[in-house]
């Protein structure tokens, strides 16, 4: 069984089916050959109750919050008030690419969002302003994965569903670690612009008072951020309230600036639409999977099949992450994370590692994936916004930040209260 749905993925994957539709056709396939019992037949119910779980509602609403203030003009405004505060370090404005992100992933909850929304912002100012294409356009991609750590996550409400471990927990857990990395980003970026300065372009300082009057542009996304985490941490709503309550928010400062329009909303909706859309298919079919590998007794063969190797559970885990990384080069990042929890989250509990921890390690070798090549979809957004040069120039300068997320996978299989810290002690 295991072979079958290796090769099975790999090789449906490689015939441009959609991620959706092969893991229904896997699913499909267990059933008729791995199973006594006829599991198709509760496909229906199993469409349903997915589909009808009010924790999903949650994905919509994130979507359309980072819709709303791109579309809106907010983020453009932040990057320029953010330019003012971190220019005068090494490195000059490449520190706004990743401090904006680091603010607009406080928000948005995707990392595609927010790595398209700064590469639109920056990048005529890169141009202009003469710096290195290649670390300023890795720096934009890697910055852009912090939108699936730091809370409101997507990809964190998916693997917190798919688990049924608890989403307020898991936006807790990301929270220290993705901060940790945006200041890794910075750091690296520091020492490559002191090693050499002509990587960085000129750095600038502004006079105190239009640093003062700078932050007034960064209170709304500090506002909506401390709103959404603030209303679920102090109990006074889910995250699928509070989603809702930062799609208000967000509407509500664009209004204050006079950038709600008709044409704005109806945009939004339609991207909306067409992101919940693609995400909703595949944890549909990434639930009928779960069942059918469940039910065909998928979990004893597999933690059978690792007893017999005599692996350490400290081997068994870094066999995993080496996997994570491969499939990473090759699996669109939301696929990866909902193809291989059905079969890797049982193999890590039966282990005895925290589901929490694990989901925190498993979104930064999902970040890995999203500036590695071929497949790494931030590279793709951030050369589109290019609009001139080579992939090449943004996958070379993406090699300083993949190599600060290895040091932090390290930091945290060496020391899981970088995770967990936040959560116990606050719940």
């Amino acid at each position: 069984m295991i072979a079958y749905v290796s090769i099975g993925l790999l090789g449906l994957l490689a015939c441009s089916i959609p991620v959706g539709i092969v893991l229904f056709l896997l699913g499909f396939g267990i059933d008729m050959f791995f199973s006594p019992f006829p599991l198709s037949r509760g496909l229906g119910l199993m469409v349903w109750s997915t589909s009808n779980n009010a924790t999903l509602i949650a994905i919509p609403f994130f979507v359309l919050l980072g819709e709303v203030l791109v579309r809106s003009g907010i983020a453009t405004r932040t990057y320029k008030a953010l330019d003012h505060w971190v220019s005068w370090l090494p490195g000059g404005l490449i520190h706004a690419n990743v401090a904006t992100a680091t603010l607009f992933s406080a928000t948005s909850g995707s990392s595609v969002a927010t790595a398209a929304t700064v590469a639109t912002v920056a990048m005529p100012q890169a141009e202009k302003m003469g710096y290195d294409p290649k670390l300023f356009s890795g720096a934009i991609a890697a910055g852009g994965t912090l939108g699936i750590m730091i809370p409101p996550s997507i990809n964190l409400i998916v693997y917190g569903f798919l688990t049924q471990t608890s989403i307020p927990r898991l936006f807790l857990a990301g929270l220290l670690p993705g901060l940790l990395l945006a200041l890794g980003f910075i750091l690296i970026t520091v020492v490559l612009c002191t090693i050499k300065p002509s990587l960085g372009g000129e750095r600038r300082v502004f006079p105190l008072r239009e640093m003062l009057v700078a932050l007034w542009e960064l209170a709304p996304i500090i506002l909506l951020f401390s709103v959404i985490i603030g209303t679920i941490y102090e109990g006074w709503a889910t995250p699928t309230e509070a989603a809702a309550v930062g799609v208000a928010g967000a509407l509500g400062v664009a209004s204050i600036f006079s950038r709600v329009t008709w044409q704005m909303i109806a945009e939004s909706v339609v991207g909306t639409v067409k992101v919940t859309s693609m995400i909703m298919l595949v944890v549909i079919g990434a639930s009928f999977l779960n069942f059918t590998l469940a039910s065909a007794g998928l979990g004893p063969i597999l933690r059978g099949f690792l007893d017999g190797l005599g692996l350490s559970p400290l081997m068994t885990l870094l066999v995993v992450v080496l996997m994570y990384i491969v499939l990473g080069f090759f699996i669109e990042t939301l696929s990866l994370m909902v193809v291989t929890i059905p079969i890797i989250v049982p193999l890590i509990l039966h282990l005895g590692y925290d589901p929490i921890w694990f989901g925190i390690l498993m979104i930064v070798l999902i970040e890995m994936a999203l500036i590695t090549p071929p497949v790494g979809l931030n590279l793709y957004v951030v050369q589109g916004a290019r609009k001139s040069g080579r992939l090449g120039e943004v996958i070379l300068g993406t090699i300083p930040y993949v190599g600060v997320m290895v040091l932090m996978i390290g930091a945290l299989i060496a020391f899981p209260k970088i995770a967990l810290f936040l959560p116990q002690t606050l719940h």
